[in-house]
């Protein structure tokens, strides 16, 4: 009898090691029982080891890094739960899993991006630029925007505070170079004011600065939902002065990747973002998809009940693929909206100007920082994909604009020849920049104008005439940036509401004015 020789053993063995390895990549691949298996040791492993369980190791699962908040909902829907599992419509239609990662501390979510245990990390677009600097090194590019806040932040306020201009002085907690802050310095803008107008408390973060208006530290926090209601019912005489509902296009929430990884990865990218669309805007168009997405939620978020879960996603516009054409620019014949890169310009412009970003600091441009290629390559269509609509606001006559409180008042100087109302070219220039930057942020709220005069000439046609010049500017708001001409009413003042001597050449000036004020529904 033939004995085999010792090679003929040795390949007779990597036969059978080759014909195992094959039957057991097959099982745990390709059958469903096998990827139970793979699920289950990743779980037991931590989400790592030999099957991989949503660690990043395992180069068919992207992890995505989040907060707990309700604008992702979207992906998470669509993922039909946070951890990485095959009964996710991203597997199951394109053949990737995805695992969301919780991460609430933001210094140890920049680690977790750093580190490749997650590949697409949360961010805002407004606090972005104080973070470029320190991000350099791994070129971080914007990939797509998740959802706008619509309530999810509030600035709340003691007894005796009733506008912006009342926060003079006033000691205000706020999580510095974050959404809050961001939200801070826009509010004081619609009222010409700035940070230095104010006593900035610094807080590590929303949940502090509402553990400081509790104690009665301060006069006022920047919170998030639901501590703002948190700090109203236990704190007497507290309201929610404003709140991202109306100051509905400050916080963008988007999400960060390297760009080497996202041009590794294109197509999965591309399938990652359609199918998150895909969910946000069932969840938009569904009541039924919306409890499912809570019930995602509350099951993933600690101490959430589903109630909460609800109101953190309405707390939110999730975004469809019509806003993300928006915000990329890449409609700008038909948008005239905010988009991403007003708001990363203004607020590089603005940590700047408040001492957050140094002169050496370098922030890429917008055409650097942003990653089109994805949104333009989505070919999803129908109404359901649509853009947002602009807020229909019902009619009010003079009278009841009069009687409206007025949350905000920014005094602009518009020169007008005398007795005339158009606006000349350098007049439409400061309503540009004075007036419609507040408007396209605040634009859930309404808006009065207030034409103001001196007490030169006759008071009667002072009147007539400041409500023109008033009406001109709401005209060329309409006119030039679609906005809705019910959002707005014209009051002409005349001299009756000085607020300087019409005694003097520079009081008399400085009454000419306009008015721009936000107030309440």
């Amino acid at each position: 009898m033939a004995r085999l020789t010792s090679f003929s053993k040795f390949i007779i063995t990597l036969l059978i090691v080759g014909v195992v390895y094959f039957v057991a990549s097959y099982f745990l691949n390709k059958t469903k029982t096998g990827q139970e298996l793979k699920e289950k040791a990743g779980t037991e492993q931590g989400g790592g080891g030999l099957f991989g369980g949503g660690s990043q190791s395992d180069e068919n699962t992207i992890g995505v890094g989040v907060v707990t908040w309700g604008g992702y909902a979207g992906g998470q829907y669509w993922n039909k739960g946070f951890a990485a599992n095959t009964e996710s419509r991203f597997y199951k239609e394109n053949g990737f899993k995805v695992d969301f990662k919780i991460l609430d501390d933001p210094t140890a979510s920049r680690n977790a991006w750093k580190n490749d245990e997650v590949h697409l990390l949360w961010a805002t677009i407004d606090a972005l630029p104080t973070e470029m600097p320190g991000l350099a090194a791994y070129d971080p590019v914007v990939v797509f925007q998740a959802d706008w806040s619509r309530g999810g932040d509030a600035i709340v306020v003691r007894r005796g505070i009733t506008s912006v201009g009342d926060l003079r002085g006033k000691q205000i907690a706020v999580a510095e170079m974050s959404p809050s802050h961001s939200f801070l310095i826009w509010l004081l803008s619609a009222a010409g004011m700035t940070t230095n107008d104010v006593k900035i408390v610094g807080v590590p973060s929303p949940v502090e600065a509402a553990d400081a208006f509790k104690a009665n530290n301060v006069d006022a926090a920047v919170v998030w939902s639901p501590f703002d209601e948190e700090c109203v019912q236990k704190v007497p005489g507290a309201r929610v002065l404003q709140s991202t509902r109306n100051a509905s296009n400050i916080i963008a929430d988007v999400f960060i990747a390297k760009r080497k990884w996202v041009e590794a990865n294109r197509d999965k990218v591309q399938q990652l973002y359609d199918g998150w669309m895909k969910g946000a805007a069932e969840i938009n168009r569904s009541a039924s998809a919306k409890q499912e997405a809570a019930a995602i939620l509350a099951d993933a978020f600690d101490g959430f009940t589903k109630d909460d879960a609800i109101k953190a996603i309405d707390n939110v516009r999730l975004c469809t693929h019509g806003d993300n054409v928006n915000f990329f620019g890449l409609n700008r014949a038909n948008f005239k909206g905010v988009s991403g890169e007003d708001l990363y310009s203004r607020m590089t412009k603005e940590y700047r100007n408040v001492g957050v970003l140094k002169s050496s600091d370098v922030v890429p441009g917008w055409s650097k920082a942003a990653w089109f290629s994805t949104v333009e390559r989505s070919s999803l269509s129908g109404a359901e994909h649509a853009a947002e609509g602009q807020k229909t606001f019902a009619s009010i006559s003079e009278s009841e604009a009069k009687g409206k409180d007025a949350v905000a008042t920014k005094r602009v100087s518009i020169s007008f020849r005398s007795g005339e109302f158009l606006l000349d070219d350098n007049a439409k220039y400061i309503v540009d920049n004075e007036m419609v930057p507040i408007a396209k942020a605040f634009a859930n709220s309404r808006i009065r104008v207030e034409g103001n005069t001196d007490n030169v000439g006759n008071a009667a046609s002072n009147v007539a005439l400041s409500k023109k010049r008033a009406q001109a500017v709401i005209d060329y708001l309409v006119k030039e940036y679609g906005m809705p001409r019910s959002r707005f009413v014209a009051i002409g003042n005349g001299p009756d509401n000085p607020v300087a001597d019409n005694g003097s050449e520079d009081g008399r000036r400085k009454n000419r004015r306009t008015d721009f004020q936000l107030v309440e529904e």
